[in-house]
Order: C-alpha cells, then structure tokens, then sequence
C-alpha cells in the first residue's frame, strides 16, 4: 500500500516553511501534526519532597530549553531569588541564547558545547569545584548522569517537569498510512491511549535509537528509521520510503 497519509506526533512546525509541507506537496501527500506528548511542571510542594536545596549549587546544567523555563519556574515558586554569580552550562549554543529570556545574557557566566553532554562534560571539567544542578524531566536519558558521574562531576538531579501522554482520543477512528514518533514517550502514548492497537498496514517511522528501540521493545515493526547516513534527517527518511513505494508500482 503507497503512503497517501501522514501523521508526525510533534506540534504543526511555525511558519510556512517546512520540508514536510515541500514532502507533502512534492509527493501528494496528507500531512497532520499532533503532539503525542506533553509536558507539565512539577509544582513547589512536590518539588520540596526531593529534599534538593537549590541555594547550595553553584551552577545549573540546561540540557534543553524546557529545562530553563522550568528552573526559574520553580525559583520563583519556592521564592529563591537565582544570584547573579550563578553558572550555566548548556548543551548548546542555542539553549545558552535562551537564556536571555530571563537574564542579561552578558553580564551572566554562561557556558555551552557543541551538542552532546560529553562535550559539555569536558568543558565542565575546568570548573570542577562547581556544584552543579541538573533539572531534567521525569524521563531524562541514563547516558546524562552516567556521563557526569563518570567524569565525577559533583551534581544533584531535579526532576522539575514530567513528561505525560496526551489525550488522543478523538483520533480513535482515523486511520494513516504511517506514524512517525520521536521519542518513546510517544510510542507509550499510543499504547495508552490505544490499548488494543494493531499496526497490520501502518508503517511505523522513528526518529534515533531509543525510539527505534521503543518500537521493537513493544513488538511493533519498525519501516522507517532516521537518522541514517543517506537520510539524516526524518523527512529525508521518508522521501527514501515513499520513492520506492512508487517503483513497485
């Protein structure tokens, strides 16, 4: 069956460029966008309970965006006022920019790598007497403490913000071609919402390997895997996809 119908568990991209809106019309495409998961902040009372004392730490670890507005969230519920002498250390440059959203950026110490945590595990190192705290999601990846923890970087956990499944319930009876996920927490949600779930004919794409894992883990067949080295991103993935679906016609 060729892929006429697309459904990208992210929100609708901003704007109108976007090389899904260039796939779907290059191809004749139906391309929907509905976010999977989502997420929703850990409040004051719950965020006591971790008995974390954020006035201790020195510096904090930003490994995303939502991790930043979290973190000022919460400081501003439990009334501590973020000193100027605070340390950042982002994952990249773009969530260091982010911050200007709540400091002035160059009057603050802020360090970012080049993407990865190893890279920014590395600059971390040259500031070892730092202690630093990491406000992640209730799902965060093993590899980002088990990196700090094996370079013996000196640092506390705060779960700020959990990662929760959508309601997807009107979807029950609409039928794609294929399901495109990003992260595991969107094959979760499709099994929670959907219990009884059969892919028969849907194609099943998934964006790095621990979504790639989630799929086969829950015994679905994984068709479209991104990225790989001729497609490195989803769209790209697709496109290979859907060019052969259209020779065996």
């Amino acid at each position: 069956m060729a892929i006429k119908t697309i459904l990208v568990s992210q929100p609708k991209p901003e704007g109108d460029k976007s090389p899904y809106y260039d796939l779907a019309e290059k191809y004749k495409l139906k391309i929907d966008f509905r976010p999977f998961i989502h997420v929703e902040g850990v409040g004051a009372q719950e965020f006591r309970l971790q008995k974390i004392n954020i006035p201790e730490h020195t510096a904090v670890i930003f490994t995303s965006k939502t991790a930043v507005d979290h973190f000022f969230r919460v400081a501003e519920e439990i009334r501590f006022d973020v000193p100027d002498a605070m340390k950042y250390f982002c994952i990249t440059e773009a969530v260091a920019f982010y911050l200007q959203k709540y400091v002035t950026y160059r009057k603050r110490k802020i360090f970012f790598g080049k993407h990865t945590i190893e890279d920014l595990a590395e600059l971390m190192k040259k500031h070892k007497g730092e202690k630093y705290l990491l406000p992640c999601t209730d799902i965060l990846r093993d590899k980002i403490p088990e990196t700090l923890e094996e370079q013996k970087i000196n640092f506390s956990k705060a779960i700020l913000y959990k990662t929760v499944a959508s309601d997807l319930s009107d979807l029950e009876d609409v039928y794609y071609d294929l399901l495109v996920f990003f992260s595991p927490g969107g094959i979760e949600s499709l099994l929670k919402n959907f219990p009884d779930f059969k892919q028969n004919n849907t194609r099943i794409a998934a964006f790095g390997p621990t979504t790639a894992n989630a799929v086969i883990k829950n015994n679905l067949r994984l068709d479209i895997h991104a990225p790989m080295p001729n497609a490195p991103s989803m769209t790209a993935a697709i496109e290979i996809f859907v060019k052969e679906d259209l020779k065996k016609k």
